[in-house]
């Protein structure tokens, strides 16, 4: 009896080996099927790595000040802002090395670019002239006057073509045209000092001045929207204290960008303001120091010695501070502009213009009036309402935009 025990349990020990360990190996025949299936798995478990990347780099774009060192590429910053600010959509693609589109500066200056704007005066003087004679000179001073040059800066213009007329160095009409953007390019290439500012400090304080209403806070925000997308952190100071809407506006910048805001009481001293952001900005180990002001007009002397005290003031919380001193002034006033800058660069070491607006006037001209009388170079040139549209200069790609290789050139 125990020996059919035995055997029975051998029976059953040997058909379980069989099963688990003979037959196993046959499954291969029934694997191309699973197979196939679990390509379509390993795939979706890649997909979610690839995907998580940009999210990874998108969310310390969205507040930029935690990991400075390493913005999000503008793509991955696009989808971040809300519908309802259209501005900032463009944020993530600003940024302060020069980057220069000509193509989008020749839309963004179409006024002076058409048939009644200085490109299309001076293409339609010298278009088709097979002769040249001494009252050409006459006809581009006229050109030139009219599009917000300057007296003294025409006369400078025509002395030089009128010498080398003399000299018969301009026989044709393209030779005229060429001397023109040469003559453009000399001014505007003030020592070389071109195309946005140097961070020469931590932080580096820029000081923003200019008359009511020629853009000084929405430079600040746009400012601050492209050092932002390069990874530097910045302070915004409201300065304008006597100006609510400008203290508010300032405030919506820097929630939308991701920038601290120091602000001061209403009607309080617009220097202590500057100090504070100098000071917070220097303990946060933060880049740079947007300081807004408020707009005065450059006839009243009381303020413009107000705003010598905000300088000095500023140099008291940071040795050297300010850094920068842009002259922020409105394209659109023309002579009154160049005006209202002579009076700011008698109370003021300024360090460069920002021309804003220069999408509304037709009369291009003036960037090469204000920048030859006043020896500052352009440093920023606004050519619309986003982000985007403040263009750091350069003379080159102004000129060329502006005044075009050829006088075939079409306006845009």
């Amino acid at each position: 009896m125990d020996m059919l025990i035995y055997v029975v349990v051998g029976i059953a020990a040997l058909a379980a080996i069989y099963f688990l360990f003979i037959r196993k190996p046959e499954q291969p025949k029934e694997l191309p099927k699973p197979a196939a299936e679990e390509k379509l798995p390993a795939k979706r478990k890649d997909e979610p790595k690839l995907a998580e990347k940009p999210k990874a780099k998108a969310e310390p774009a969205a507040a930029p000040k935690p990991k400075s060192e390493q913005p999000a590429p503008p793509s991955e910053r696009e989808p971040e802002p809300s519908p309802e600010e259209p501005p900032s959509v463009e944020s993530g693609r600003a940024s302060l090395t020069p980057r220069v589109n000509v193509q989008s500066l020749r839309k963004g200056l179409a006024k002076s670019r058409a048939d009644e704007g200085f490109f299309g005066k001076l293409k339609a003087l010298l278009t088709g002239r097979k002769e040249i004679d001494d009252d050409i000179a006459a006809e581009i001073e006229e050109v030139l006057l009219a599009s917000d040059v300057g007296v003294a800066t025409t006369e400078s213009i025509l002395a030089r073509l009128k010498e080398r007329l003399a000299k018969g160095d301009l026989s044709d009409s393209s030779k005229i045209w060429q001397a023109l953007r040469e003559e453009a390019r000399r001014i505007l290439d003030v020592d070389g000092k071109a195309g946005g500012f140097l961070l020469r400090g931590k932080p580096t304080v820029v000081l923003l001045v200019g008359v009511n209403g020629a853009g000084k806070t929405t430079t600040i925000g746009k400012l601050a929207t492209k050092l932002s997308a390069e990874g530097h952190t910045c302070v915004l100071a409201a300065g304008d204290t006597f100006r609510a809407a400008a203290v508010q506006q300032l405030v919506v910048w820097g929630d939308r960008v991701g920038c601290e805001v120091v602000r001061g009481k209403d009607g309080g001293d617009p220097a202590s303001v500057v100090f504070d952001s100098i000071k917070k900005a220097s303990e946060q180990g933060a880049d740079v120091v947007l300081a807004d002001t408020a707009g005065r007009l450059h006839t009243k002397a009381n303020l413009m010695t107000e705003m010598t005290k905000i300088a000095k003031t500023a140099g008291k919380a940071l040795d050297g501070a300010p850094h920068e001193i842009l002259l922020v002034v409105d394209a659109t006033n023309g002579q009154n502009a160049l005006a209202q800058a002579k009076e700011f660069r008698d109370a003021l070491p300024l360090t460069g213009l920002v021309l804003t607006k220069l999408d509304g006037t037709a009369k291009g001209g003036v960037v090469l009036g204000i920048s030859d009388t006043l020896g500052l170079p352009v440093r920023f040139i606004g050519l619309g309402e986003r982000p985007d549209d403040l263009h750091e200069f350069s003379a080159d790609a102004f000129v060329e935009a502006l005044l075009g290789k050829e006088i075939e050139d079409k306006a845009a």
